[in-house]
């Protein structure tokens, strides 16, 4: 059925305006069946309430749909939200950790749900994700990854997730490079390999996938090739020859 047509609670009772403890607003225009109604099942009537009736959400810290729950902590007092912080709902946990004190929102750190543990990690500072580096969550690792500064980045070389691992490879200050060169996925060594300065590419040369040698042949000097311009991959040996007749070129040419 379609939303607009429904006029049910959250346990599919019909919803009527008599007796209802809010029916003076609808005389005043701040509630409307199937469109603004905190009875209703629907998330965005509730939300469209709230918007019409901030001074309630107090009331309605407490109430057992959740979706009522999670939508009053958007205005409701900042001293209620407190115990929301650990209700069952992790919709409603968010919502409260969005407005209450810093202090209070680290405890959401080792929240039991991912999605909270992902939202909370735009809203701390980056001394604060440091415990969350060690995330049984891959993703949390990842956007943790992306947002703390490079000089951070140490702490995660070794995660146990290539995709993690390749955000820090693309991040890292250079210099940290060469410890990450040996990684035992070749999609992070190739984000190595494009990093590192040509003189430290040397050590790449004999890399067991294609892209990173191709990488290595595009950007180390051409007296160093070596085994590259008979690469078993075409690429790779291609692009060593051509660097190579280059260099030959330009040398003959100033030889004239």
């Amino acid at each position: 059925m379609n939303e607009s047509d429904e006029a049910v609670d959250w346990q599919g009772a019909a919803i009527a305006c008599d007796g209802c403890a809010h029916f003076a607003a609808l005389a005043q225009g701040r509630c409307r069946l199937r469109h603004a109604c905190v009875h209703d099942r629907y998330a965005r009537r509730i939300d469209r309430f709230f918007d019409w009736n901030r001074e309630l959400a107090n009331h309605y810290v407490s109430h057992p749909h959740f979706e009522v729950r999670a939508i009053a902590a958007k205005h409701a007092s900042v001293f209620l939200l407190t115990a929301l912080l650990d209700d069952p709902e992790e919709t409603v946990r968010w919502n409260a950790a969005r407005r209450v004190p810093k202090r209070l929102m680290l405890k959401l750190r080792n929240d039991p749900h991912r999605e909270v543990r992902i939202r909370v990690v735009a809203l701390l500072d980056e001394a604060e994700l440091i415990p969350m580096m060690g995330d049984a969550d891959y993703y949390v690792r990842l956007v943790i990854a992306r947002r703390v500064a490079p000089s951070l980045l140490m702490r995660m070389i070794d995660d146990s997730e290539p995709e993690v691992r390749r955000v820090v490879a693309r991040r890292m200050p250079k210099e940290w490079l060469p410890r990450m060169a040996s990684d035992p996925e070749a999609s992070v060594r190739v984000e190595i390999a494009q990093r590192l300065p040509p003189g430290l590419l040397l050590r790449l040369r004999g890399d067991e996938d294609w892209r990173v040698r191709y990488e290595v042949a595009s950007r180390i000097a051409a007296e160093d090739m070596g085994a590259l311009a008979c690469d078993s991959d075409g690429f790779v040996s291609e692009m060593a020859r051509s660097r190579m007749a280059n260099v030959a070129d330009h040398t003959e040419e100033r030889s004239r």
